[in-house]
């Protein structure tokens, strides 16, 4: 099993952070964040990857030549213009031929690779996407009406939302549908494949997700992350 980690972000909301380090690169505990994604990935049995990059991808390559010490293979696709959440994969045509995992270099799970890759082998789907159960708190009052008659007024509730946690498993086939050249979301690519009537499987994970998109996320992963997580994801 191969594994694409995509690391070729701005980290735009992670500034000034990023002004200095790509978003892989910060540091979560003891450790950064790619480093963490490695070691996990190498728990459950991958030993290579492809990480995507771009915005200062040297650094990354520079940390990352250790991680022959964990067992891995890391192998690199630059992407010479942005191309996306998603376009990325397009430069790894002809180089991946089997079922792969696909996922952002911003985010720590605890997820079992095992019982996800066997649910989408069990499908014989071309993409699954792994999701899980947020709770957003909205900033306003919501509105409830009819015909300009206020039913219900609810002071900045939250919501509980399935989201897609920025880990796929895919058939290599799937390159084939993204375009060549021009960023290409993964928004983009669910689209195409569900207007071709290309069923797209949902896997729900009940466990540990951190994504470290903005500072507000960043400080609560150093928080929790070394205390409460570290054990279940890298099995230490």
């Amino acid at each position: 099993m191969i594994a694409v980690i995509q690391a070729g972000g701005k980290g735009t909301r992670l500034r000034p952070y990023t002004h200095v380090l790509p978003k892989p690169l910060l540091p979560v505990g003891d450790s950064s964040i790619i480093e963490i994604l490695l070691k996990w990935l190498r728990r459950w049995g991958i030993k290579e990857t492809y990480i995507t990059i771009g915005y200062l991808g040297k650094l990354i390559q520079y940390l990352c030549n250790d991680a022959r010490d964990w067992g891995m293979e890391v192998n690199w696709s630059k992407e010479p213009e942005p191309l996306g959440t998603i376009g990325a994969l397009k430069l790894l045509k002809g180089k991946i031929d089997k079922t792969f995992i696909t996922l952002n270099g911003d985010i720590i799970t605890d997820l079992n690779l095992r019982e996800f890759i066997a649910f989408h082998k069990g499908n014989g789907a071309l993409l699954t996407i792994c999701s899980t159960d947020k709770n957003l708190k909205m900033d306003f009052g919501v509105l409830e009406y009819t015909d300009g008659l206020l039913s219900r007024f609810r002071e900045k509730p939250s919501l509980q939302l399935p989201i897609c946690m920025g880990v796929y498993c895919m058939e290599p086939q799937v390159i084939d549908l993204i375009p060549k050249g021009v960023p290409f979301g993964f928004d983009d690519l669910v689209n195409e494949m569900m207007n071709n009537d290309m069923p797209v499987h949902i896997y729900k994970h009940k466990g540990l997700w951190l994504d470290i998109g903005n500072e507000k996320d960043f400080r609560y992963a150093q928080e929790c992350f070394t205390r409460d997580h570290k054990s279940c994801v890298l099995g230490c």
